[in-house]
């Protein structure tokens, strides 16, 4: 049996705003919870991950239950992205970080990032490597089909960033950029640049496996262009991810994914 879910079907939340309770059935592909600031969604979002950090979502007495697919699962993979590019104030890992050029949350992300990485090319590479030593046709094949995800990666970032000229250094082990003659590290991009980099990059490293990705109002940042292809990009990442993100701006929906919008007053019983 394998340990690891593929997705969550439902989640609920017991003794929230009082004796309310939250029943949220999702869909294994797309899931956008919307509302009006203050209305709980990032409440609903960060219980949601917190359970799943601590470990305790099979437990009866549990704040939050989840069903997963299959169900006799007993974890899920997930990532958790925040979009809010605030200074990190936390002066020990300030201290221990061996890149002063860290000063914010975004950048503490993409820090963790750079290494989730490097690890992500040695695996490819030695997958790549094993494809090869076969010597037959359908191993070259196999080797070739490995390699495409990174280079579609860094083909949306190169695409993204067009019209500031800036492209990633296809010869760095580690994400850097090339602008017009001049390298830069991420740590010096826009916010909306660094945002949309953590999410794509995160996304990449799941090595197409079934992941949760949680995102708390990932069009922070974002111009209107970028949040209308931001799910789709996800998504052509890594197919077998599973997207719950909370939301209040219309645009996040506008490529074709009204029918996974949940309002949080539809969910509250």
């Amino acid at each position: 049996m394998n340990e690891f879910a593929d997705y969550i079907q439902r989640i609920e939340i017991k003794a929230l705003w009082g004796r309310k309770k939250i029943v949220w059935e999702l869909r294994p592909d797309v899931n956008i919870l919307s509302g009006i600031n203050g209305i709980g969604k990032s409440t609903i979002l960060n219980e949601s991950v917190g359970i799943l950090t601590q470990k305790t979502i099979t437990e009866e007495d549990a704040t939050v239950k989840m069903t997963f697919h299959p169900k006799e699962a007993k974890a899920v993979r997930f990532d958790v992205i925040r979009s809010f590019d605030r200074p990190l104030l936390h002066g020990d890992l300030l201290e221990k970080l061996s890149d002063r050029n860290v000063q914010t949350e975004l950048d503490w992300q993409l820090y963790q990032l750079q290494r989730r990485y490097l690890d992500y090319q040695v695996n490819i590479g030695n997958r790549i490597i094993a494809q090869l030593s076969e010597g037959t046709e359908e191993g070259q094949a196999q080797a070739s089909r490995l390699a495409i995800p990174k280079k579609m990666f860094q083909d949306i970032i190169d695409d993204l960033f067009s019209e500031t000229g800036k492209k990633i250094l296809r010869g760095s082990n580690e994400i850097m950029f090339d602008q017009a003659g001049e390298t830069l590290n991420p740590y010096q991009l826009s916010s909306g640049e660094k945002q949309m980099l953590v999410i794509l990059l995160t996304v990449l490293v799941q090595d197409n496996q079934p992941t949760v990705l949680f995102m708390d109002e990932p069009e922070v940042s974002l111009h209107i262009e970028w949040q209308q292809q931001l799910i789709r990009l996800i998504r052509s990442l890594n197919g077998q991810v599973q997207i719950i993100l909370t939301t209040h701006s219309p645009a996040m929906v506008m490529d074709g994914w009204q029918d996974a919008v949940t309002e949080v007053s539809d969910i509250t019983v």
